[in-house]
């Protein structure tokens, strides 16, 4: 299998073999549309669940007890505070922890005597603390502050190293999309976002915008000298190149992946920690969104944008017209058209018509 495997890598960056993502990108961009559409639905209803860190409140941590005692602990809440819904998590395998609206100093007191009598425990296994909602409107504006800097120090990293603004504005889209998309599987799951659920967005940042670098580097490495052939257009100089880095894509994505999902399913579901839970799940929802748009948003995206320059749309439309004059269809890359270093090979393509060898002149 393993063997199979490279030598199918191995197809794909000698042009062996081909898959023509670029241009079939509509069907991309009307997944990637369809998935913003809903991510941006899912965050008008039901929305995000703020941790207290953000909203601010109260907080119990009851230790020592069945973490099945949920509605318990609800019902002691609002014994004493009887407007309250609190919100109950468990910790591990014998804690469990209480969040409400500020309470008053009296109210946590009285709360902590209801939890004691509930749940049979000592004043040692309670455990209370407060955040004020100034702090967490503090820590809300630090986060958001801290993507904006991100976003914006990546556009101007980009139009430097690609001398393009065009690859700067296709990498921006294909971040806002997954960080969009993550956001809004945390919308629909419920879970709390909590600071550490922010440090995750800004992790699948980094790691989207590098993975598509690298598929932007051998674009710019194969569509260097377009304008100088007119054998093959700029979108199949692009699509090769997507080939050419589809396994790099895919073999980075399953090794980042496996031990994200062993810290999701393991830590989290089995151990319970929660931390390691908010973590987690913006880590694989992104990694693994972030492969999609780096291979088949963001490259796409830059294509469309390139062949709206009129050099770019004159050299497309004089290769399409000698492929027609060949005779030959509008294959994107011909098996063998590139050598052993991935470039492209002068003549290869199909659509180029063959020339007549010249014969020597008889005496």
């Amino acid at each position: 299998m393993a063997a199979g495997f490279a030598q199918w890598g191995n197809d794909l960056y000698t042009g062996r073999r081909s898959y023509d993502i670029v241009g079939r990108r509509r069907i991309w961009f009307t997944i990637s549309a369809v998935l913003v559409v809903l991510s941006a639905l899912l965050l008008v209803k039901p929305g995000l669940n703020p941790g207290i860190e953000f909203s601010g409140g109260s907080q119990f941590v009851v230790s020592n007890v069945d973490t099945d005692d949920e509605q318990l602990a609800i019902d002691t809440v609002q014994s004493v505070a009887p407007g309250e819904s609190p919100q109950v998590t468990a910790i591990g395998s014998s804690s469990l922890r209480i969040q409400t609206a500020t309470l008053s100093n009296a109210e946590v007191e009285e709360v902590k005597d209801a939890l004691m009598t509930a749940f049979d425990v000592t004043e040692d296994d309670i455990g209370s603390s407060f955040i004020g909602p100034s702090w967490g409107k503090d820590i809300s504006k630090k986060a958001i502050t801290g993507i904006i800097v991100f976003l914006i120090f990546v556009t101007i990293v980009m139009t430097i190293y690609f001398r393009n603004w065009r690859m700067a504005v296709a990498g921006l889209v294909a971040l806002f999309h997954d960080l969009l998309v993550t956001v809004g599987v945390y919308a629909a799951i419920g879970w709390e976002v909590t600071p550490a659920t922010v440090i995750g967005f800004l992790t699948i940042l980094g790691y989207s915008i590098y993975d598509t670098v690298v598929v932007f580097d051998k674009v710019r490495e194969n569509t260097a000298d377009t304008l100088d052939q007119t054998r093959f257009t700029y979108a199949e100089k692009a699509n090769l190149a997507i080939n050419q880095t589809l396994v790099r894509s895919i073999n980075t994505s399953v090794v980042a992946l496996l031990p994200v999902a062993g810290i999701l399913f393991v830590g989290a579901f089995i151990l319970g920690a929660g931390t390691l839970r908010d973590i987690a799940l913006a880590l694989f929802v992104g990694m693994l969104i972030g492969t999609f748009s780096s291979v088949f948003l963001a490259t796409p995206l830059e294509v469309s944008l390139r062949e709206r320059e009129a050099a770019i749309k004159d050299h497309t439309a004089r290769v399409l017209a000698g492929r027609r004059a060949g005779g030959a269809d509008d294959a994107t890359v011909h098996a063998g058209s590139v050598n052993a270093a991935g470039q492209l090979r002068p003549g290869s393509h199909q659509g180029v018509a063959a020339q007549p060898k010249k014969r020597k002149p008889t005496r």
